[in-house]
């Protein structure tokens, strides 16, 4: 989630404001964002406080998918500017889909490219809830196995809307012109659009205002890990959570892309998580049902696509790295 704060700061334009340099340096405002928000808010021991906060990240994010939905009106070709339009002639991606206006206007059912071995980590690596469910559990007032599903179901299927939307909303406004980072493509063509520019301080504000909430279970872990006998001191919480922050900052700043973190952790741990831990502790600890019986197939199955997933999709990056080195 750092990575993403930085992406945010690098997409609002700052240039015309009355600023030094050092003050619209990324780094340097990641490291006072980390320590004059994040710090604060990730400091205490109870998960529920946080609920506000992730309420009005998520208010913010429907904010920016209105936005996207209303840009849609946009009319195909999309009028390009000079600078635009020479990068999109010096890119080879482009060159060689752009043949005539029919082509651009239409949208394609699939597109490969050198980005396509990263869509499934990243789609895998965005639906990793598994440490937060823990927590979660812990501050709900009626604890029963129907309520964490229900929240597990609301959240899922709001996110999916949103993921869905913003995506196909996204595609069909700039065809083969979106890139990766969807707000960059927006700033490209509307580059002093007063509504663009609330809309990327609104997600620099989702994100940031989201990094405590995953920071909150990997504490824990920690603490629990270190501390297992003996209650945490507020000392030795300080201490982790300083670790941790200064731990996230050093790989965002030295990381040049976050597509590279996503598409490595989407593809191993998130893979883990998501298809082969679970598929294999329900084959190893349900002794009633048979290996022959449909439930155990299915995990079986469930674990064999996991495998396949993880190891083509990493050697499918390490072979990209590789070539664009």
């Amino acid at each position: 989630m750092p990575c993403c704060v930085r992406r945010c700061f690098c997409m609002l334009d700052l240039s015309n404001l009355c600023f030094s340099e050092w003050h619209i340096h990324g780094d340097y405002l990641i490291l006072l964002v980390s320590v004059i928000l994040i710090l604060p808010l990730s400091l205490p021991k109870k998960l529920g406080y946080l609920g506000y906060t992730s309420s009005l990240s998520l208010l913010c994010m429907v904010f920016f998918l209105i936005v996207i939905i209303k840009k849609f009106q946009i009319p195909c070709p999309l009028p390009l500017t000079n600078h635009v339009n020479e990068t999109m002639q010096n890119s080879s991606h482009h060159s060689e889909n752009t043949t005539s206006n029919d082509d651009l206007c239409r949208p394609k059912y699939f597109v490969h490219n050198s980005q396509t071995v990263y869509a499934i980590p990243i789609l895998t690596f965005a639906f990793v809830c598994h440490p937060s469910l823990l927590p979660i559990y812990g501050e709900l007032k009626d604890r029963s196995r129907s309520t964490m599903q229900n929240v597990a179901n609301v959240s899922f299927l709001a996110t999916s809307i949103m993921y869905l939307l913003a995506a196909l909303f996204g595609y069909f406004t700039f065809n083969i012109h979106v890139e990766p980072a969807l707000l960059h493509t927006y700033s490209k063509y509307f580059k002093h659009d007063v509504l663009l520019l609330v809309v990327r301080l609104a997600v620099l504000a989702a994100v940031t205002l989201t990094v405590p909430v995953v920071l909150f279970p990997i504490h824990t872990s920690i603490s629990h890990l270190l501390f297992s006998t003996t209650e945490v001191s507020w000392i030795q919480h300080i201490i982790i959570t300083v670790a941790l922050l200064a731990g996230t900052n050093t790989v965002v700043i030295f990381v040049p892309s976050i597509r590279d973190i996503f598409g490595f952790i989407g593809a191993s741990a998130s893979v883990m998580l998501i298809f082969i831990l679970p598929s294999a502790f329900y084959i190893k600890l349900v002794k009633k049902e048979s290996m022959m019986s449909m439930q155990k197939i299915g995990a079986t199955m469930f674990l064999i696509l996991g495998f396949f997933v993880m190891f083509g999709c990493m050697t499918l990056i390490f072979m990209d790295w590789i070539s664009n080195q």
